[in-house]
């Protein structure tokens, strides 16, 4: 991770956090006395107004916290948007605690958590007013990744990204693909048959996102690390991540999937709109990106299940979710934790979420949501959510994260567009990707198993 912040951990402290990225099951400020994160046993409101920032990327959030404002006028709280984490949101944050300059809270990722815990970045507010009672309020797969492994919570869960794969049916049909391919062999025929009839790319590879990668890897049950004792092992270039990166390879070199795209670009958007682009395995919070971005598709995308590496197979990967985080540096972890159970648990706020930035709530009250239910005009008036449910009961729940995955992203980020301007493989990627990721565990004083 390259930020001033960062510093060589004891053994016992990058264990502790550890245990944060075994995910269980799905469905204030400063320092304490022990030099740790922000302690949550003084977690009381201060009694007066306050002023909260709040970081986020999510679309629209600035109307979801003036409902908040609204009906809250004693805690006041400003949005900042930001890039994604990944995009230099995150090593911003770790810079502006090492300054004292860090927002009171903000938009944090499962997999980062576990970093921002390395650098006591992150308050414990299991003491604050509300936060014990509503465990039962999330997945129980969400709540267990805040935990960090211990008995604190160190974060509200905000959204999970259930993957699914978003077609152009009209293309689809046009090329004879009269059914969703079911596997991964049927997606790439498909890919053939596609380019053959219409020209079309049948998806794009991000370069530098690994992220969407590793959402491919979850669904195969390419874990990218284990937990061995008391140490680490580096799996991120197992035999079942290398079979992802072998197909993804073949369909680069025979010149089936778009190279040339960045994710979130406005080159992307007018790929899908023009047709060029034709699919996009994605999250159940990409629903609303691409009916923002390709707004004059309306009517011709569908969504099917996740290809499978096996037909008869039920394996969907995670891509994203977030959480809202009370940061260390924060003066106000009451009125913060409170922000952040009313962001993710409250009807509204949530139907908002969904609506205007395409979140797909990690509290379990967020099914029943309206929204979720009702058929949506841009896909044809499908019930996509349908299958999002679904593929959220379907995620592999023994995924592991690592401590360091801005490393490990970076390494893989990096490998990605080398290969895509055909230096290098992506299998290449992983094994590089693997030696980072030990590079850095071990300057960390994380012990890395053989």
């Amino acid at each position: 991770m390259e930020s001033s912040l960062m510093y060589r951990r004891t053994l016992t402290a990058a264990l502790a956090a550890v245990p944060l990225v075994l995910l269980s099951a799905c469905g204030g400020g400063g320092d304490d006395a022990d030099g740790g994160s922000g302690s949550a046993a003084a977690c009381e409101p201060s009694g007066e107004d306050v002023e909260l920032t709040f970081v986020t990327w999510v679309p629209g959030m600035d109307q979801v916290v003036e409902l908040w404002n609204q009906k809250n006028p004693d805690i006041q709280v400003t949005v900042q948007e930001t890039p994604a984490g990944n995009a230099g949101t995150y090593n911003n944050l770790f810079n502006g605690l090492e300054a004292g300059t860090s927002p009171d809270l903000s938009q944090i990722e499962y997999d980062s958590l576990s970093s921002f815990r390395l650098q006591d970045g992150l308050t414990d507010i299991s003491a604050c007013p509300g936060v014990a009672d509503a465990e039962g309020q999330f997945a129980d797969w969400t709540w267990q990744q805040t935990k960090l492994g211990d008995d604190g919570v160190y974060a509200i869960p905000q959204d999970s990204g259930p993957m699914a794969l978003y077609y152009r049916k009209d293309l689809f049909d046009q090329a004879g693909i009269t059914t969703p391919p079911t596997t991964w062999d049927a997606y790439y025929e498909a890919a053939k048959q596609l380019k053959q009839a219409t020209g079309a790319y049948i998806t794009h590879f991000p370069q530098a996102d690994a992220n969407w990668f590793t959402g491919l890897l979850w669904q195969r049950g390419a874990s990218l690390f284990e937990l061995d004792g008391d140490q680490v092992r580096v799996t991120v270039d197992s035999p079942e991540a290398q079979e992802v990166a072998q197909y993804w390879q073949r369909m680069i070199d025979e010149d089936l999937v778009a190279t040339n795209l960045q994710g979130f670009s406005p080159e992307l958007y007018a790929a899908w709109t023009n047709g060029s682009v034709a699919s996009w395995p994605s999250a159940a919070w990409g629903y609303s990106t691409i009916r923002d971005n390709a707004a004059s598709t309306t009517g011709k995308w569908a969504v099917a299940d996740l290809p499978q590496w096996a037909e008869g197979d039920q394996a969907a990967g995670n891509w994203g979710g977030s959480t809202t985080a009370v940061l260390s540096s924060s003066d106000h972890p009451a009125e913060a934790a409170e922000f952040a159970l009313w962001l993710n648990t409250d009807p509204e706020a949530l139907a908002l979420e969904n609506e205007l930035g395409g979140l797909y709530p990690a509290a379990t009250a967020g099914a029943d949501l309206p929204a979720l239910e009702q058929g949506i005009e841009f896909y044809g008036g499908q019930t996509i959510f349908d299958v999002f449910n679904a593929a959220a009961g379907e995620v592999d729940t023994d995924f592991t994260w690592g401590p360091t995955m801005t490393d490990t992203y970076t390494a893989m980020s990096d490998g990605f567009t080398d290969a895509l301007n055909g230096q290098g493989t992506l299998v290449d990627t992983l094994t590089a990707a693997e030696s980072a990721s030990r590079e850095s565990l071990e300057a960390q004083g994380v012990p890395v198993a053989d």
